[in-house]
């Protein structure tokens, strides 16, 4: 594995190339202190996986992490921080990060962390980990109560394969609130059609 650090606490950064380093199956390719340094650096070799710290001097973290991820789309990318905030947890996923350990960890989670995003995987300190399901728990939350019982009843009977004019006559109403009712849960849903509206609807537990 080649892997680059960036941490601008040059004591740490010395730390974690020493530790990386001597681990067999890792070799520490680069290490800088600031984003702009390494950003110059991988125009012209890219690492396997990169370390890097959020709170860095001038161009932050996540700003890295979005412009090698557009650089270099196959290098992957662990943060390495004390940043547990909601807002920067999934600001640094959102811009390609596939890890987040938090610092503090044992120097073993961090190895296995690396071995295992190098193989594909997502490692997530235990805490940030929790993190995420939960914010996709609230979601799944959020778009269940958006519908109403009867849009709820409409996509049952959408999914069991009935017309617009047999939900209507099963619910003794017009075709034409049916399909305004189903155009309310496209818009809630945000579906483009029937099939998505109901994998959405399934997948969340709204239906």
């Amino acid at each position: 594995m080649l892997l680059t650090i960036i941490e601008d606490d040059r004591m740490l950064m010395e730390n974690l190339r020493l530790l990386l380093g001597g681990e067999p199956g890792i070799r520490v390719l680069s290490a800088f202190s600031n984003a702009e340094e390494a950003v110059a650096a991988f125009k012209t070799r890219s690492p396997e996986v990169m370390l890097v710290d959020l709170g860095l001097p001038k161009m932050s973290g996540i700003e890295l992490i979005r412009v090698v991820k557009q650089m270099h789309p196959e290098t992957e990318i662990i943060v390495h921080t004390i940043s547990e905030d909601r807002p920067t947890v999934f600001a640094a996923l959102k811009a390609g990060a596939s890890g987040y350990i938090l610092k503090g960890s044992t120097p073993r989670e961090l190895i296995e962390a690396l071995f295992e995003v190098h193989k594909g995987g997502a490692p997530m300190s235990p805490k940030i980990a929790r993190m995420v399901i939960r914010e996709f728990q609230e979601e799944a939350e959020q778009e269940q109560q958006l519908l109403t019982m009867r849009e709820k009843e409409i996509l049952v009977n959408l999914e069991k394969g009935l017309t617009y004019k047999e939900i209507a006559g099963l619910l003794n109403i017009s075709p034409h609130t049916v399909h305004t009712h189903i155009k309310n849960i496209y818009e809630k849903l945000q579906a483009r059609d029937r099939h998505e509206a109901l994998r959405k609807a399934i997948r969340t537990g709204a239906i």
